[in-house]
């Protein structure tokens, strides 16, 4: 329990509110809650959950985050065309440093910004390309390998409805690695997981597909703090135009729990 943060869950009864995190993010593993965020662009998950991410520290969770994409499709200006993906790493390092993780719990995937259709799947690869892992690469290369090594409780992916194609490829490409870190295939990417961790929507631009389950209420100084993670981006310009946008919306963040389970005929069975 994180003091001054509300949690409110919608149930069959209707919503439920208190300030106990198990309530709504359950069933609660205590000492062994491990979240990792997923973000496809080094800014979606302060945008989208940096309240959560803050309360996820705040309640003692060990908690990652994971930017897929290298940010070389970021500049506002021509002179940075060469140089815009060190400036978002060093953005990416004082954001995430202003929200409170600690910058070995975040991990740079360096996939290409805006061009990861040629990353769906996995493909064997040369020895030293930036995107390999164990020899491979490939979007269900990295998750997987992620996923074994963190051995996640709890996954939040962006919401798939979002416009932006990097958004719904690395939704889709995370949720199948998450069937491939069960299993005993790629034995190189580490020991398969033995449970698959649940898994959460958050919303960057665009709206759920269906209302979200659970809202975040927190402290001002959560989205003090949110606010000036966003600001660390200076390099996109429009920036400030969504800080306002967040202030707005105060210090909440809604998520979207996710039925992700598989395929078992016995559930069906009593239809007939």
């Amino acid at each position: 329990m994180a003091g001054g943060i509300i949690y409110s869950k919608r149930t069959a009864e209707g919503p439920r509110h208190g300030d106990e995190v198990a309530d709504v993010f359950s069933p609660w593993e205590e000492g062994r809650e491990t979240w990792l965020f997923v973000s496809p662009h080094d800014d979606d998950v302060v945008i989208g959950a940096g309240i959560t991410l803050q309360a996820a520290l705040a309640e003692g969770v060990a908690a990652h985050v994971v930017i897929t994409t290298d940010g070389r499709m970021g500049y506002c200006r021509l002179p940075q065309r060469r140089t815009i993906t060190r400036i978002r790493a060093d953005e990416s390092r004082e954001a995430y440093r202003i929200l409170g993780l600690p910058l070995e719990q975040l991990e740079f995937l360096g996939f290409p910004d805006c061009n990861l259709n040629p990353y769906r799947g996995r493909h064997f690869t040369t020895i030293g390309d930036p995107t390999e892992l164990e020899g491979a690469s490939g979007l269900q290369n990295a998750f997987p390998y992620v996923i074994r090594r963190l051995r996640p409780t709890r996954v939040f992916l962006p919401t798939p409805t979002d416009l932006h194609p990097d958004h719904r490829i690395v939704y889709e490409e995370a949720l199948i690695s998450l069937f491939h870190a069960q299993g005993n295939i790629w034995p190189e990417l580490g020991p398969p997981i033995a449970q698959v961790p649940r898994v959460y929507e958050y919303a960057t631009y665009c709206d759920f597909l269906s209302p979200p389950q659970i809202r975040i209420s927190a402290p001002p100084e959560f989205l003090e703090r949110k606010l000036g993670a966003i600001r660390a981006f200076s390099s996109q310009e429009q920036i400030e135009t969504l800080v306002e946008v967040q202030r707005r919306t105060g210090a909440v963040e809604y998520i979207r729990e996710v039925e992700f389970n598989f395929y078992s005929p016995e559930k069906y069975a009593d239809l007939f």
